[in-house]
């Protein structure tokens, strides 16, 4: 499928389920009234998507390629929230279970895509 749009983009499209379900988990219980926590971690779930849209507009596949580095550590930067919502008994090991591996595709997206843009003449 060709590529038109950031929304054409597998990682960004995985990414927003993903950012969902962030939202999803942190309206619940005691992650909800941990302001600090819930918003940090929906900030960088929602710059997840943010860093591979606007990377689309770059105009060389490196610099898409830097910005899809800033997802990748956005989505890392989830991860380690995670844990801190498991510590504190927010989120049961289930939840945290299909969460951090969903997380761990969007990374496996992201990485995929920037393999792709590194052996590309392609210019987006």
């Amino acid at each position: 499928m060709k590529i038109e749009n950031f929304e054409d983009i597998d990682a960004w499209k995985e990414a927003r389920t993903l950012t969902n379900e962030i939202y999803d988990l942190t309206t619940d219980g005691q992650f909800s009234k941990d302001y600090g926590l819930r918003d940090q971690i929906q900030r960088a779930s929602v710059s997840i998507m943010a860093n591979i849209a606007e990377g689309f507009d770059s105009q060389t596949n490196q610099g898409f390629i830097r910005f899809l580095g800033y997802a990748l550590r956005s989505a890392t930067e989830v991860q380690s929230h995670l844990y801190v919502a498991l510590d504190q008994n927010y989120i049961p090991k289930e939840k945290f279970n299909n969460v951090y591996s969903k997380l761990e595709e969007v990374k496996r997206l992201i990485s995929g895509f920037k393999s792709y843009l590194k052996n590309s003449d392609r210019k987006m």
